[in-house]
């Protein structure tokens, strides 16, 4: 176990929130706390997923774990489920901070360009018609 990996109490906490696998046969050779001890390495250092270290398994194994669970709703599930479980135990402290700082930003960031600084320097060519040249002259009939 590295430093960072779930402890068994932990781990006993986690594991009934998971979703159960629905494929019987023979077991995988990765087991999920493998790889969800790697997602959760993974995340705490921002490192690539291919930098991933070989004792929680194959990276793209975590990745796929990661984003399906992500997709489908599992994680915000767990996050919510164990939230709940933390609330009821009067673990979590809800209060309420509201911020009124203002930051204001330099007085030439404050708004759009004005009229006539950026403007271009040439006038717009004359849209170009059968009866005009390149020159913009009439062309004899």
């Amino acid at each position: 176990m590295a430093r960072g990996d779930l402890a068994d109490e932990q781990w006993a906490v986690l594991e009934p929130l998971l979703p159960r696998g629905k494929k019987p046969g023979r077991p995988p050779t990765w087991t999920r706390r493998q790889l969800i001890d790697g997602i959760r390495f993974r995340v705490r250092t921002g490192i690539p997923w291919r930098d991933m270290p070989e004792q929680y398994g194959p990276w793209g194994r975590a990745y796929d774990l990661f984003r399906r669970w992500q997709r489908n709703g599992t994680w915000q599930r767990i996050f919510t489920q164990l939230q709940a479980r933390a609330d009821a135990k009067d673990l979590i402290t809800w209060d309420l901070n509201v911020d009124s700082t203002v930051c204001r930003a330099h007085q030439h960031a404050a708004g759009a360009r004005k009229r006539g600084t950026c403007g271009r320097s040439r006038p717009a060519a004359l849209p170009s018609s059968p009866m005009t040249t390149g020159w913009g002259v009439r062309a004899a009939a």
